[in-house]
């Protein structure tokens, strides 16, 4: 019993056991340092992962709004391509529409230019039926009459109303040839008024040359009896038997026109043969000659 006791008192004594006893209260010791160190890793990494995960749900919202941003920029540039194009459909429009302006323009300008060739074919047209019936009137009113004075007058009346002359004289030629009597005139002083030789006078040239003489560059309202504007040779079977001389045409007309030259050779070759037509049936006592006179006359 004594070595068990011994054995007791000498066995080992549990960890925690301090020399009051087994079982009795103790109080917690201090982590080694290696497990401290540990424990501060630890947190370290949960503090590390904490701000991670700030930065992340940071970065993600920043992220968030730059997907907002660009959606909307996005939009917004679909809404101007869109509207660049409803551009880009209306300037093609708008293209089109000015290469048909362009085109109805030159159509226009051709028509116009069609339509002024034809008025002013038209108006041709018109000037020619015009001078026609002005060539008829001066014929017809130069064969109306049968006596000398109807004759001379109707002279004056297409000298006056289709020549516009306002001062003129009718000549024939005396019976050797040298001078030209004057036999009817308009707008001349009786004094004025005097038979003019056949050579040295302007009147006499035309006589002799057989030629109309017009001065188409000066003006024709300007009166001169030296120098008549227009002088026409009166023939009767190509024979010369005088002239009319236009001293000076109305105020409103200083140029001769073509449909004057027209009426200058009518008178030429009608007037002295009206007016010598109407002395012998004058002579004649106004009396047809009879059927004899005609006998000879088939070809």
């Amino acid at each position: 019993m004594g070595e068990r006791s011994e054995d007791k008192r000498h066995a080992p004594q549990p960890a925690g056991a301090d020399s009051r006893g087994v079982g009795s209260a103790h109080k917690p010791s201090t982590p080694p340092p290696d497990l401290r160190r540990e424990r501060d890793e630890i947190l370290q990494s949960f503090t590390r992962g904490a701000r991670l995960t700030e930065q992340f749900a940071a970065e993600h919202e920043r992220l968030r709004e730059r997907l907002l941003l660009l959606e909307a920029e996005n939009a917004q540039l679909r809404t101007q391509l869109e509207a660049d194009d409803a551009v880009r459909r209306l300037l093609e429009k708008i293209e089109g529409l000015e290469v048909e302006k362009r085109e109805l323009l030159s159509r226009t300008e051709r028509a116009e230019k069609e339509t002024s060739q034809f008025s002013a074919r038209f108006s041709e047209v018109e000037t020619e039926f015009a001078n026609l019936a002005n060539l008829f009137v001066a014929s017809n009113q130069l064969h109306a009459s049968l006596s000398p004075r109807g004759v001379v007058r109707r002279i004056k009346e297409v000298l006056a109303q289709l020549v516009g002359a306002e001062s003129y004289a009718m000549y024939l030629c005396n019976a050797d040839g040298s001078e030209l009597v004057p036999i009817a005139s308009e707008g001349v002083a009786g004094e004025q008024l005097t038979a003019v030789r056949v050579d040295g006078s302007k009147v006499g040239e035309v006589v002799r040359n057989g030629t109309a003489y017009v001065d188409e560059e000066r003006d024709s309202s300007r009166f001169d009896m030296d120098d008549p504007p227009a002088v026409i040779p009166l023939m009767v079977d190509e024979s010369l038997v005088g002239a009319i001389a236009i001293f000076a045409t109305l105020g409103q007309k200083s140029r001769f026109s073509t449909m004057d030259f027209e009426l200058f050779k009518l008178l030429g070759q009608h007037a002295a043969a009206a007016l010598v037509s109407a002395c012998l049936f004058s002579k004649a006592e106004r009396k047809l000659p009879g059927l004899e006179a005609f006998l000879d006359l088939s070809v």
